[in-house]
């Protein structure tokens, strides 16, 4: 008996789907879901390959709607959803790049393995917990006047390392150097940065954490080598945060005014919440301004919490900074819109490539890679649920043919947080993640419950998907010991 699905999408091969361009009349192009066979039920149930087919429908789109395997349901873009655009008549969408605005990850590397931390480790998560806010609404250490604020949504993390908080070269292994051209505090509202001037260097609620992880298994020796990842058992800090209120209100309020430019512009589009401008229009250059101020404001606070992560581990193991080889290995955003070069129909364009909760992954040799991943790749960095594991990879040639330099971003949710909260207990998800030898802290135990295991895809299968399909590389494997959650 054919399953529903069957019907509407062709199979490529074993890990790309196609739904055709004829599927809904108005699309541009067809879509493309990067899966396996066992995961497009709960694709099908949740209906989202009609976001993927919506977005198919936006002015000056390029080859591909395209998915990757931790799509799942998000405002007018899946979460796991990549568009690119053409410059001259394509547009730019905020739902394309989402509410959090570069939302990303930080992975941090030490010199220490897990039967050195294991004896302080309770010391070592306090103190993490005290020293990074963390939780919905929380307020950060730093106090910045709106004027300096504008000066972080100019200089992105930068500014962070001129006020003291980090190290010059972690700029050189971060996502655009930490700071994204073309940001103009002028295209953000006095709200948004009154959003944002108390919320700096905070670690937020939801799904951002902190977790302290060990390598468990390696793929691939001479990439890890080149990352600092020696063997297995080495203890390494994962950073996963974004641009917080700041970012939320921007892509609020450019998702009002890019819907009246919908109708100004006479755009057709299927849902509104793919409201969205032409890229060369006042309305789109003014988003994408705003836009890179939170992407900045985004880098800043990740360096912020880097900063004062080094600090609690300095303070609880009494060594250096470099004696414990706390290295940052790489920064990655996932909401974001860029400007990036491709290949399509044989001639080289500039394209505005929207990644919403997707990982950009661009080969070896690529200009836009830090001078010492150049031979191996742009990192990747793929966070799990606090149950189960992360992983880190690499970045391949053929995401640049076939997915616009993109993959993965992480597990991605089968259920919603509501659902996970009606079913879960808090207190029950941090006992049986304790039986497992992994030590939770939260400012409101009772929001555990949504980010259960059980409210996610399993990370494993998804990089599964990536890897087989060549999108990028796996390099290793790590698994939690301890994580802080809002």
């Amino acid at each position: 008996m054919a399953l529903p699905w069957q019907e509407l999408l062709h199979k490529v091969d074993d890990y790309r789907w196609e739904i055709p361009q004829s599927y809904k009349p108005g699309m541009r192009v067809p879509g493309l879901i990067f899966t396996s066979e066992s995961m497009l039920n709960h694709i099908w149930e949740e209906q989202v390959f009609q976001q993927v087919a919506n977005v198919a429908f936006l002015p000056g789109i390029v080859g591909y709607s395209l998915a990757m395997p931790d799509i799942h349901w998000g405002y007018g873009f899946p979460i796991g959803g990549v568009a690119a655009t053409r410059i001259k008549d394509g547009v730019v969408s905020p739902g394309g790049v989402g509410f959090d605005i570069n939302c990303g990850v930080r992975l941090l590397r030490t010199n220490l393995t897990e039967a050195e931390v294991r004896p302080r480790f309770e010391e070592l998560l306090a103190e993490l917990f005290v020293n990074i806010p963390s939780g919905l609404g929380s307020t950060g250490r730093l106090r910045v006047s709106e004027r300096e604020l504008d000066r972080v949504l100019t200089k992105g993390s930068s500014w962070a390392v001129e006020k003291g908080y980090g190290e010059p070269g972690d700029a050189a292994v971060t996502e655009e150097s930490g700071c994204m051209k073309g940001a103009n505090p002028d295209k953000v509202s006095d709200k948004a940065k009154k959003r944002g001037i108390p919320q700096l260097g905070t670690l937020g609620s939801g799904n951002h954490f902190l977790e302290v992880e060990v390598v468990d298994e390696i793929y691939d020796r001479h990439a890890a080598k080149a990352m600092g990842i020696g063997d297995t058992g080495q203890v390494l800090v994962l950073i996963h945060t974004g641009s917080r209120g700041f970012g939320h209100q921007v892509c609020d309020d450019y998702v009002r005014l890019l819907g009246e430019a919908v109708r100004k512009y006479g755009i057709s589009l299927p849902d509104r919440q793919l409201a969205c401008a032409p890229i060369i229009s006042p309305e789109g250059q003014d988003y994408l301004a705003a836009m890179a101020c939170a992407a900045n404001y985004a880098w800043t606070n990740r360096q912020c919490i880097t900063h004062w992560a080094r600090e609690s581990f300095i303070r609880v193991f009494g060594k250096s900074q470099r004696e414990l080889g706390l290295e940052q290995i790489y920064d990655v955003c996932h909401n974001i819109a860029k400007i990036e070069e491709y290949t399509v129909d044989g001639k080289k364009q500039a394209l505005c490539v929207h990644r919403k909760g997707a990982t950009r992954a661009f080969p070896a040799g690529h200009p836009e890679i830090p001078d010492i991943y150049r031979s191996i790749g742009q990192p990747v960095l793929i966070p799990g649920d606090m149950g189960r594991c992360s992983y880190i990879a690499l970045g391949t040639e053929v995401a640049m043919k076939e997915s616009f330099g993109s993959t993965c971003h992480g597990a991605g949710r089968v259920q919603s947080r509501a659902a996970a909260k009606r079913n879960l207990r808090g207190a029950d998800v941090a006992q049986a993640l304790a039986a497992r030898g992994i030590t939770v802290k939260a400012s409101n135990m009772g929001s555990l419950a949504e980010e259960a295991s059980e409210a996610y895809k399993d990370v494993t299968e998804v990089v599964d998907v990536t890897h087989k399909a060549g999108i990028s590389h796996k390099v290793a494997r790590t698994t939690p010991i301890g994580v802080i959650k809002g």
